[in-house]
């Protein structure tokens, strides 16, 4: 109801009374129903609570019996048996093996088992949807961010983790972008409530974006050339190839004086830039470079040789044509995608389909990585299974997602194969997890029973009911 100033003046004192309670029951009303809605809108439905839930740590023994174990760095062991106590592995051989008093004993008779699959260069958890600017973490400002941690920003609720696991991969290394040093990779447990929870190795490895000598050369500032009308101010030149490395050069000497001066106790003005560098320059983690060419490749080889960091190159598109000497300078390589289609005309179809069987028959040590995605880290088995197809050993192409990663990136005493003392991060499958046909019927992350459920999972069994209801309806 509307009232206007003369209404208000000559209404009588009930008659203000009884209007002024009817607007404090219409608010209470409409708070009331506010609140309904948000509690709607802010608590999970039950359909949401299924995606997956997030399991707590083990709490007690447990032994999977008569499944073949497949260790990766130790053979095969056949009706096998393998106990899991606080997160870790305490026993692994054949059906000898002692059980640990109250503990949960599960035959897996005629299942196998493998170690989680580690994707050694993934986004997953720093990036939701590509569409959505603000779901994605992934690349800061500027060309020098050593000091961005990728760990810090991951996600622990995002969808991508479910359906990566479901694939098989358990461990991934989130990975920044952008510039021409992006940040530290990160290992990351997929399980946990937080990152602090899903964290393995917060500085796992330092990443560099190699510049490209054969980029095209482009004018900055956009607009008609200089000369017509609306043409704008002159914007500088975009940087050469050498000014581009030589100004990496010039932020590693500069770390690497910033360095010196700690280590010989002298005073410097703290630099989180120049600090977070330090393990990288005394060799402690590797640094990662993303190169794809034969010129990008042989230059990276010969800066790190200059700088003496633990070098392994991402990408290597050409790697084969560098294998001799990837060999000789015993540098590793992590191939970020064999399903990809040829990108010059020259090229055979199959490219990049047996270049780790290339690689493996070079002697070149490599792993094999999911693709540069969130959403594609899920196609990690399956990237090594198409290497299989075209010719790398299976059991080289099962060390490429597992023990291979682990020891580039610094985690191999925690994960990649199964061995007493490691963290009981395994699959129980029907088959090889490479090849699309195997299930993976369970898995644990440091021992925990994970829940197997994921987004995709969840739209499956719901539309599927979906067309069951529809059946129903057209059978009546």
């Amino acid at each position: 109801m509307t009232f206007n100033s003369t209404t208000t003046m000559t209404e009588s004192t009930k008659g203000r009374a009884l209007r002024l309670k009817m607007q404090r029951v219409a608010t209470r009303a409409m708070v009331a129903a506010l609140t309904a809605s948000a509690s709607v809108l802010l608590v999970p439905t039950a359909a949401d609570a299924q995606v997956r839930m997030t399991v707590a740590p083990q709490s007690e023994p447990v032994v999977l019996r008569g499944a073949t174990i497949h260790t990766v760095t130790k053979g095969v062991i056949q009706n096998g048996t393998i106990v899991m106590e606080r997160g870790r592995i305490t026993a692994i051989g054949g059906p000898e093996v002692a059980v640990p008093r109250g503990a949960k004993v599960t035959d897996v008779t005629g299942k196998h088992i493998y170690p989680g699959l580690i994707d050694a260069y993934s986004t997953v958890g720093i990036t939701e949807i590509d569409a959505v600017e603000v779901s994605n973490d992934i690349n800061e400002l500027g060309d020098f961010n050593p000091n961005v941690r990728a760990e810090i920003a991951v996600n622990a609720e995002s969808r991508h983790i479910g359906t990566t696991r479901s694939a098989g991969v358990l461990v991934a290394f989130s990975t920044p972008g952008g510039g021409v040093i992006s940040g530290l990779s990160s290992a990351m447990s997929l399980e946990g409530w937080t990152w602090e929870e899903m964290s393995m190795k917060g500085a796992a490895a330092l990443n560099v974006n190699w510049p490209d000598p054969n980029a095209r050369p482009r004018r900055f500032g956009g607009g008609p050339p200089p000369g017509f009308p609306g043409a704008r101010a002159a914007q500088p030149a975009p940087k050469t190839y050498a000014e581009q490395v030589q100004a990496l050069k010039d932020f590693f000497a500069e770390a690497r004086a910033y360095s010196d001066a700690v280590t010989a106790g002298q005073q410097v003005r703290t630099d989180s830039r120049y600090a977070a560098m330090i393990p990288a320059l005394k060799r402690e983690i590797p640094v990662v470079v993303a190169a794809e060419g034969v010129a990008q490749i042989n230059d990276a080889i010969t800066w790190a040789k200059e700088e003496n960091v633990r070098l392994v190159i991402r990408g290597g598109r050409d790697a084969i044509y560098v294998a001799e000497r990837l060999k000789a300078e015993n540098v590793p390589v992590i191939l970020t995608s064999t399903m990809a289609a040829p990108e010059r005309n020259y090229e055979g179809y199959d490219g990049a389909y047996n270049a780790p069987a290339k690689l493996y028959e070079a002697g070149v040590k490599f792993a094999i990585a999911g693709g540069t995605g969130g959403l594609y880290s899920y196609r990690l088995p399956w990237e090594a299974g198409v290497a299989v197809a075209f010719g790398l050993p299976q059991d080289e192409a099962l060390k490429a997602v597992t023990i291979n990663a682990a020891e580039f990136m610094g985690i191999a005493d925690k994960v990649g194969s199964l061995e007493v003392g490691k963290q009981a991060t395994l699959l129980i499958t029907t088959g090889t997890p490479l090849d699309m046909t195997s299930n993976i019927i369970q898995s644990y992350i440091q021992g925990r029973e994970i829940d197997m459920n994921d987004i995709q999972k969840h739209f499956f069994q719901k539309y599927m009911e979906k067309i069951n209801q529809q059946k129903k309806k057209v059978a009546m």
